[in-house]
């Protein structure tokens, strides 16, 4: 046994070994060793041991002596190297050709590869300074300066189960957070500017609105940068009284407040919500809002619905409901052939007795007025069903009286109706007396 201890054996082989030979009694020769018990004393597979009886159970392993690292070329001219990248000299092909004048016969390659791993000696352009903390402000307004407004979107699904799109508008005053929402059946221009002048109704109208370069605010830029307003937009801004600043794209610390007040909807007031219609939305959407202006919070030290009354209700102006606005409130329609108007997907009848090409169409709760393009003449009045099927109207077809004969004489002769206890018309399709006659 001490010669196998002595030949090297794998440790864990020659434990095993020992183990066997002592129940046995004597020495086992290595080529007749039991491979079946020597794996259960060792947990080796078989034909690990079968691979190690081949080399007669020597370790295999051997000790790797440490790699001498061969000179390179360049070893020589590091040093060189290094005081050029320290000056900030970077160029390889004027480091090359320096450290050639010195005797380095490699190539350009050497040098561009060590210049790259080694940037890290090269002096910043700009001198360091001591760190000053953040230097980031975020924008501030006075009270009643500015508000932020934009877009959020959802996705609706209908009884039928269909999914159809739904666009929230979003408003905050800048200062004390004020909110409004409302939902509208596309983000299109015309409910911009509806959901501006309920807005305004609500909060005021401040000296200024934030926004994004939206297609109904602004089409272009000029060469000097300057913002090409929408035509309908700018004069919309003329008619109520205020003025647009665009703000920077992908810059949240300028209309961050809005951008928030779109997540907070969708993960607070539309998680979870089921709603008949889209004033029924807009309902619950104003009580929401009602309920969040007045949660206290702190980093304002109050509720946003009382700083907005205290401070910022000061510095804005009421919006006056002019003849003018109502014209935003109020979209134009096309009236189709037949005597529609399409609003919110939906069709209304207008009345015959207009004969103009465009009316003008506002929803204000479950009512949809219908007017005249001048808004002096109020059409109708429909419910919004919110069924998809046509909403006729009190003559919407003119109804054509045809002429008329009546007699001449006082009429004498007289005919008499049966009563409809039997069918005469169709006896002839009767078979139930044949049917009879075949069963007997």
């Amino acid at each position: 046994m001490n010669d196998i201890k002595s030949n090297g054996l794998v440790p864990i082989i020659a434990q095993a070994l020992e183990v066997m030979e002592a129940k046995t009694g004597h020495n086992i020769p290595l080529d007749k060793v039991n491979l079946a018990e020597l794996g259960r004393l060792t947990g080796l597979s078989r034909s690990k041991l079968r691979t190690l009886k081949k080399n007669n159970f020597q370790d295999g392993i051997r000790t790797k002596l440490p790699r001498v690292p061969r000179k390179g070329k360049l070893d020589a001219f590091k040093d060189v190297i290094n005081t050029y990248l320290k000056q900030g000299v970077t160029n390889s092909a004027v480091i090359f050709s320096e450290i050639q004048k010195e005797g380095f016969t490699g190539g350009l390659t050497i040098v561009k590869n060590y210049i790259s791993n080694n940037k890290g000696l090269v002096p910043a352009k700009r001198i360091l300074v001591a760190p000053q903390g953040s230097r980031g402000r975020r924008y501030t307004t006075q009270p009643g300066e500015a508000f932020q407004m934009d877009w959020g979107f959802t996705k609706a699904v209908d009884p039928s189960g269909e999914e159809y799109q739904v666009a929230c508008f979003a408003i905050v005053c800048h200062h004390c957070c004020s909110a409004y929402i409302e939902f509208f059946s596309s983000a299109k221009q015309e409910n911009l500017f509806i959901g501006l002048v309920r807005a305004f109704d609500r909060l005021g109208v401040p000296e200024y609105i934030l926004t994004d370069n939206m297609k109904s605010v602004v089409t272009k830029r000029d060469i000097e940068g300057h913002p090409i307003w929408n035509n309908d937009y700018e004069a919309f801004m003329n008619t109520v009284g205020f003025k647009t600043k665009l703000c920077k794209p992908r810059h949240p610390f300028t209309k961050g407040r809005v951008e928030r007040l779109v997540r907070f909807v969708k993960d607070n007031f539309l998680a979870g919500r089921a709603f008949l219609n889209i004033t029924d939305l807009n309902m619950a959407a104003l009580n929401w809002c009602d309920n969040k202006n007045n949660v206290y919070r702190t980093f304002l030290e109050g509720k946003p619905a009382d700083i907005h009354a205290a401070k910022c209700s000061c510095f804005l102006h009421a919006l006056e409901l002019s003849d003018s606005l109502k014209f935003y409130l109020a979209p134009l329609r096309t009236i189709s052939f037949d005597g529609f108007v399409n609003y919110e997907s939906r069709r209304f009848g207008v009345p015959y007795t207009y004969t103009r090409r465009l009316a003008r169409v506002m929803r204000q709760g479950d009512k949809l007025y219908i007017y005249s393009d001048d808004l002096k003449q109020h059409l109708t009045t429909h419910d919004v069903t919110w069924s998809c099927k046509d909403s006729f109207c009190i003559g919407q077809y003119e109804n054509i009286e045809q002429p008329e004969e009546f007699p001449t004489a006082k009429v004498k002769t007289f005919i008499r109706q049966l009563p409809h206890e039997k069918s005469v018309t169709f006896d002839k399709f009767n078979f139930g007396d044949t049917e009879d006659m075949w069963n007997d």
